[in-house]
């Protein structure tokens, strides 16, 4: 039997979920279950909100515009996701989009845009960021919600670096090597980051300051120079299968 029912439209709630209790749904959660997926009074949801588990719960007093939900069962106690954080400069909306919602998908639980040197897109629409990190995780099965963190300068999050947390930086000016082989030649016993820069990549004195960390690798991700968001992807399916729950 499958873990995860994905015949059920899953929902992610910010109240506090009980057995028993009514939640008032947002006109935007109304209009997505009534409207868009056409969904009646009494029809089954499964509804989550990243803290009490996911629930059991059925559609009740509905309108056109508003709806409330009734909660049930809990069917699947709180998870966590692994400790891996993804850090990434930020690329133009719709490739950006992408990104946030594969890297869900992927198991990340933090997005951290970070600003480099040569990061073309500056700004960071974060409510637009948590929109589609929690889009991608009722479409993926998780009852998880990673944390949306504000941009930061690339300097800022050096200068405060655990000492003891891994550092995986992704460099296409990296020696070509194994990229399987250098990840299982290292530790991650304090959790692991994975940093993606910008089209253009890292200029070397950011290469230098990164590489200055006590523990940091530089990661060749093969012969072929990968977009960003593709990066991301390919690396994040290296680290959850060496350090995440993959393995």
């Amino acid at each position: 039997m499958a873990r995860t029912d994905f015949t059920t439209p899953r929902l992610c709630l910010e109240c506090d979920l009980s057995e028993g209790a009514t939640a008032a749904l947002s006109l935007d959660e109304a209009n997505y279950l009534l409207n868009v997926l056409r969904l009646t009074r009494g029809a089954g949801v499964l509804v989550f909100n990243g803290r009490d588990g996911e629930f059991a719960a059925t559609i009740g007093a509905a309108t056109r515009k508003s709806a409330t939900l009734t909660i049930g069962e809990r069917i699947r106690p709180q998870e966590f996701p692994p400790d891996v954080d993804y850090l990434f400069a930020p690329l133009k909306h719709a490739r950006l989009d992408y990104m946030a919602q594969k890297a869900v998908e992927m198991g990340a639980r933090r997005l951290q845009p970070v600003i480099t040197r040569r990061t073309q897109a500056s700004r960071v629409n974060l409510a637009r960021l948590a929109a589609n990190a929690r889009e991608a995780a009722e479409q993926c099965g998780v009852i998880w919600l990673p944390d949306v963190s504000p941009a930061r300068r690339l300097e800022e999050v050096l200068a405060a670096w655990p000492a003891e947390r891994l550092l995986i930086f992704c460099d296409e000016d990296a020696p070509l090597a194994n990229p399987v082989a250098g990840l299982a030649a290292i530790h991650a016993n304090a959790g692991v980051s994975l940093l993606i820069g910008p089209e253009g990549g890292f200029d070397d004195s950011e290469r230098q300051a990164i590489a200055r960390l006590p523990r940091a690798l530089r990661l060749s991700l093969g012969p072929r120079v990968l977009r960003a968001d593709t990066a991301a992807v390919a690396a994040l399916a290296l680290i959850q299968s060496r350090f995440g729950d993959w393995r």
